[in-house]
């Protein structure tokens, strides 16, 4: 846990950065030892500190079927060391649906499986759990949720991903100072902020609580422009690099958004 005045004090010198989501679909290659030398020269010469990576959308920690969680835990874990190989800092996933199993045997699953997908792992990029929108039966919508499945699988370098459109179509409002205030103080008593490591920025196409994955161009949803400001302003999330997820075509236009509201802030880069 966090005390707040400590969070308080370490006010001056806030350092928030931004980045995109981009595809690799289609551009998947192998990590030969001249590819990876050549991508980590590209982040120097870009002077790219930090990228994140993310694991494809198509697993299922939870499934009924023996088969779907060992190719999951392959594809996962696979995905873990080829991100380590290039050097990111997190790579986040998804844990998929209990719809066929019901939620305490699909969380149960979920434990088993991240335990063996990280067995033995010793790398320095970071595994993160990200909080999903809730649809259906899909595991981690609830902070209680990824809470209990921290405190029962057996690695305890596991972080969180924090989305904001999935956040808010889960029932936790960030469209204000206060908001986000009362959002980030009850992550931090349920699972803590030393866990969370990034923040997925993207609007919602959804209302609150609908439990529906839309993700809408910032100031364009129901989260709006006021949740953004909240959001960076607020001393918690101070360090935090924030990653758009929202579609191509105006990302340019959602950096400019997210980059006005930071001058407009005084927030330094």
């Amino acid at each position: 846990m966090i005390e707040n005045d400590k969070i308080k004090k370490s006010l001056p010198g806030v350092g928030v950065k931004f980045g995109a989501h981009v595809s690799i679909a289609g551009r998947v290659s192998d990590l030969t030892e001249k590819s990876v030398s050549e991508f980590k020269k590209e982040l120097k010469k870009y002077k790219f500190t930090d990228f994140y990576v993310h694991a494809p959308y198509i697993v299922n920690f939870a499934s009924a079927s023996p088969a779907i969680r060992h190719a999951t835990i392959s594809i996962v874990r696979n995905n873990l060391e080829r991100a380590n190989l290039l050097g990111a800092t997190t790579m986040m996933t998804h844990l998929g649906s209990s719809r066929e199993v019901g939620k305490e045997e699909g969380l149960k699953h979920v434990v088993k499986g991240l335990n063996e997908m990280l067995e033995g792992y010793a790398g320095k990029t970071k595994f993160l759990i990200e909080i999903s929108a809730g649809a259906g039966s899909v595991i981690g919508d609830t902070f209680e949720e990824i809470a209990w499945i921290l405190k029962n699988i057996q690695n305890k370098n596991v972080g969180v991903c924090f989305d904001t459109q999935h956040a808010f179509a889960s029932g936790y409002d960030l469209r204000s100072v206060g908001k986000v205030d009362e959002v980030f103080k009850k992550f931090d008593k349920l699972i803590g902020l030393e866990k969370l490591a990034v923040i997925h920025t993207n609007d919602s196409k959804t209302e609150l609580g609908s439990h529906k994955d839309r993700h809408e161009h910032i100031g364009k949803g129901f989260l709006g422009l006021s949740a953004f400001e909240a959001l960076l302003s607020h001393p918690y999330l101070k360090d935090k690099d924030f990653i758009l997820e929202t579609e191509t075509d105006l990302v340019k236009e959602d950096l400019k958004v997210l980059k006005d509201i930071r001058k407009n802030l005084k927030i330094e880069k």
